[in-house]
């Protein structure tokens, strides 16, 4: 089963460089969600697969008679999800934004397109 996952873990890493390497801050948002999925995925598949075996040490014991799955890997993935849909969230609100000021999501273009001068404040000295 880690082989299975270790393959889609590359899969997901070469699509989300591919999407991130893009002009259009919609494929960029679309290749950081892709890289948050398989980070998430990476460190899943590094607490080991094993549903058989739950993480319990037995009384008197210091470490489980049998191997298990790490628990904390899967504590970090719940938090990394969070996290990483709150950056989305944050990034989703910036590109609309640009947008709106500049009319394109062409980050080519955004380098050389300015606001309107009627939207800019009159400057006083």
């Amino acid at each position: 089963m880690e082989g299975v996952l270790s393959i889609l873990v590359g899969i997901f890493f070469a699509v989300s460089i591919y999407l991130m390497m893009s002009r259009y801050t919609i494929r960029i948002m679309l290749g950081v969600a892709a890289l948050s999925n398989a980070v998430n995925l990476l460190i899943f598949t590094s607490g080991r697969l094993m549903r058989e075996v739950p993480p319990i040490i037995p009384e008197g014991a210091s470490v489980p008679a049998m191997p298990t799955a790490n628990p904390l890997p899967q504590a970090l993935i719940l938090t990394a999800i969070v996290i990483s849909f709150s950056f989305l969230a944050f990034l989703l609100v910036l590109a609309y934004r640009a947008y709106q000021e500049l009319g394109t999501d062409d980050i080519t273009q955004m380098r050389v397109a300015e606001p309107a001068d009627e939207d800019l404040p009159p400057v006083s000295y």
